[in-house]
């Protein structure tokens, strides 16, 4: 049986760091998973998540099964958090998820349950994993375009009632472009109107403008519809990459749905890993429901925020004094823990094998993991794959 199983195709990313770990190159830079790393070039356990563990260390709570819902402590903090006003919290249900992915993977079965049939847009460019996630759901996929706001619109005019747009709520990965106000409120009146349901991922809330202004625009979405899915993930903004922390959220407009909704959702996990783990979200429910612990993380969480724009700034002012001011340009309206740099496959694969600089074929390089000293070693490396000016 096995020997019929065809080759699969390897994961882009994790291929690429595998490479990366084999290069013996010293001055190597890995730039290609989306993972924050400090001035040392490590990634940080947060004083909020390590005052928090102490703490659930210090209980020795029971490990019992917490049911198939995960930490109810934790949905609600995470309900509270992204939708802020209580009148969409009460029209809420959410239950903790593994990470974002498995919330983008819970929501995506319960689109396949209750609009059998539909399309679910996404972006182009996308997030490497959406596209798989959604198809592993059995669901049938069509791109809309996302750097061009006019094209963006206009694809998703195309979108019918029964339709699903999935759209990343803040920090585009692997672009880093963002719509603006207009562009967002655009969306909802087009949503509004042709009935298609928006399916947000919230991956990097807290490292575009701050997590108040990163959450305008669900908040917004959920004001303004009827129905609204979001996957949020705390890998990032929380630093708990390896313990797999999210939650899927569902708005409606009706109480018994929301009932039906959340049994869907656990139904779904029960098949997929049966409950999430506890750890993760025992952090976050404890950071968030403690007002120190809370402003512990808010002020860390800020300072990442701050370091990224720099690090973004600092490479935008090396490729200008290079003489590269256009190559810099969209670089420096771009948010979040990652750039995208104009360059194509052959240039990346040059920009790794010349420079030992590792970021993915599309251009996309992970902002949040630049030591501040190596800037110059990238802006020379981009420089050298880029065309001649004036050719």
């Amino acid at each position: 049986m096995l020997e019929l199983l065809p080759a699969p195709p390897a994961d882009p990313l994790w291929d690429l760091t595998a490479e990366y770990g084999a290069d013996p190159r010293p001055e190597r830079l890995n730039l290609v998973l989306g993972v924050y790393r400090d001035r040392s070039g490590v990634t940080p356990v947060m004083e909020a998540v390590r005052d928090a563990e102490i703490r659930l260390a210090e209980r020795s709570a029971s490990k019992e099964y917490r049911g198939l819902s995960g930490n109810t402590a934790f949905n609600r903090a995470m309900q509270a958090t992204v939708l802020g006003d209580e009148a969409l919290v009460a029209r809420s249900t959410a239950v903790q998820t593994v990470a974002g992915t498995g919330a983008l993977r819970l929501l995506a079965d319960l689109v396949r349950q209750t609009r059998p049939g539909t399309t679910v847009w996404v972006s182009d460019p996308a997030y490497v994993n959406h596209r798989p996630i959604l198809e592993a759901a059995g669901l049938a996929v069509r791109p809309y375009r996302w750097t061009d706001p006019d094209g963006l619109l206009a694809d998703l005019a195309l979108a019918g009632r029964d339709d699903v747009v999935l759209i990343q709520g803040c920090c585009h990965n692997p672009t880093g472009v963002d719509p603006t106000r207009e562009q967002w409120e655009a969306l909802a009146a087009l949503a509004a109107r042709a009935g298609w349901v928006p399916f947000v991922d919230l991956a990097y809330h807290g490292l575009g403008d701050g997590l108040e202004a990163d959450l305008w625009a669900v908040r917004m979405l959920a004001e303004r519809l009827p129905e609204l899915l979001v996957a949020v993930s705390c890998s990032k903004n929380f630093g708990l990459y390896a313990d797999r922390t999210g939650c899927a959220i569902v708005l409606g407009s009706s109480p018994s749905a929301l009932r039906h909704v959340e049994t869907a959702l656990q139904n779904a996990a029960r098949t997929l890993y049966s409950m999430p783990p506890e750890h993760g979200a025992a952090i976050v429910a404890t950071i968030l429901q403690d007002p120190a612990l809370r402003a512990s993380w808010r002020s860390e969480l800020d300072g990442m925020r701050s370091r990224i724009a720099a690090n973004r700034a600092t490479l935008v002012a090396a490729l200008e004094a290079l003489g590269h001011g256009a190559a810099a340009a969209p670089l420096a309206r771009q948010k979040g823990m990652f750039a995208g740099l104009p360059l194509g496959p052959a240039q990346m694969a040059a920009l790794r094998r010349d420079h030992a600089v590792y970021g993915t074929a599309s251009g996309r390089i992970n902002i949040a993991g630049l030591p501040a000293d190596r800037v110059p070693q990238l802006a020379r490396g981009i420089v050298a794959v880029l065309e001649p000016v004036g050719v």
